[in-house]
């Protein structure tokens, strides 16, 4: 394999600029249960995962990633509260990507973060899958 093949496997598809600046955004207007998880998640300090934060997903900016594991974590909150067609939406379509979903709510994340960190582990390892 040449080092162009290479590249060309590795390579990314181009992202909309617009959904790049929108995932900026949520980065920077972060909540706090995004923050609380954020700052157990960065630096792989969970089983060395590493984790990227509001990172563009095909049509889609998911709260927390994890590449090598394809496992999305996503924090519901108040600004999903009456979403949930469109939540279901967004977890179908990115299971069809082979994407595995967690959804945590953000009550979750601030009474329990050590719950939460547990079935992060536990989703990354493929404990749960149908």
């Amino acid at each position: 394999m040449t080092a162009e093949d290479r590249h060309k496997r590795n390579a990314r598809p181009p992202v909309n600029p617009h959904m790049l600046a929108r995932s900026r955004r949520l980065r920077k207007e972060s909540t706090v249960p995004e923050r609380l998880l954020w700052s157990h998640l960065r630096n792989r300090q969970l089983n060395n995962l590493k984790f990227r934060r509001q990172h563009v997903v095909g049509a889609f900016v998911v709260d927390f990633v994890c590449e090598s594991v394809a496992l999305v974590v996503e924090l519901d909150g108040e600004s999903h509260v009456g979403q949930g067609v469109k939540d279901n939406d967004r977890s179908a379509y990115l299971k069809q990507n082979g994407y595995r979903v967690l959804r945590v709510t953000n009550d979750d994340v601030i009474g329990g973060i050590e719950a939460v960190l547990l079935a992060i582990e536990r989703a990354a390892m493929g404990e749960g899958d149908d």
